[in-house]
């Protein structure tokens, strides 16, 4: 079999980073060229980093976050009260597979939903299915499901996702339909998944602005035992927009 050959059996396959690699070692002087075990090696290598690269462009298409953060961008500093080691441990992945969610707090500006968003393109990148929205958002979506009789259909689609992105909890307090199904999402997630929350609002505020007493128990229970809390600290990083 000759190498054009090999191509379209690589082709017809569907390994297409396979293809990219083995086209690049053919360009290359003979004597340059990788063999035999080295050859397959980098093969498979070229092909597993395709399909890593191929699936996470999908998850993130799919997640739609606010911000195309990247985690290598994110700035870890004393100012900030965000350090490398807290959120080296994040990108890891482990509080994925531990159901610990991660909440995000600070002053308007102060860079929480591009820290989430960071998280979240991670996540993405390891595999995980990965949703994020507006918690306005998700109210009106909640409401909108119970006017059009497809609100178990909304909590089972958000079931789907192992990490789920919750930005601005708090602007406003929670009628009681929201915070039910807010109740809801945190308990279906329980050992399968967890939710990234940013609030303007102080973690100790949550339990007045949910409202009623025993969901808001519930709720906040659930939410920060074993949590991971990131209090960003600093200016806001919108003031050089403004001016």
């Amino acid at each position: 079999m000759n190498t054009n050959e090999s191509i379209e059996q690589m082709k017809q396959l569907n390994l297409h980073g396979m293809v990219a690699y083995y086209q690049s070692q053919l360009s290359l002087p003979v004597h340059q060229q990788l063999q035999g075990n080295d050859l397959i090696a980098q093969l498979l290598q070229a092909e597993h980093t395709e399909r890593v690269n191929h699936r996470t462009g999908r998850y993130l298409k799919t997640a739609r976050l606010r911000q195309p953060a990247i985690p290598e961008l994110v700035e870890c500093s004393a100012a900030r009260n965000l350090t490398k080691q807290q959120f080296a441990l994040l990108l890891e992945g482990d509080y994925i597979e531990k159901g610990q969610h991660v909440l995000i707090t600070g002053a308007t500006g102060c860079g929480k939903s591009y820290v989430a968003c960071a998280l979240a393109h991670q996540a993405c990148a390891m595999g995980y299915r990965t949703l994020y929205f507006n918690m306005n958002r998700f109210a009106e979506d909640v409401h909108m499901s119970k006017i059009e009789n497809n609100y178990r259909q909304l909590l089972d689609k958000y079931q789907r996702f192992p990490v789920i992105v919750i930005d601005d909890l708090g602007l406003k307090n929670m009628d009681e339909v929201t915070r039910v199904a807010f109740y809801q999402i945190i308990e279906d997630r329980y050992g399968k998944g967890v939710l990234i929350i940013t609030s303007q609002l102080p973690v100790q505020n949550w339990y007045d602005m949910i409202g009623e007493p025993t969901l808001a128990d519930a709720i906040c229970d659930r939410l920060t035992s074993k949590a991971h809390r990131i209090e960003l600290k600093g200016e806001s990083r919108r003031r050089d927009l403004k001016q």
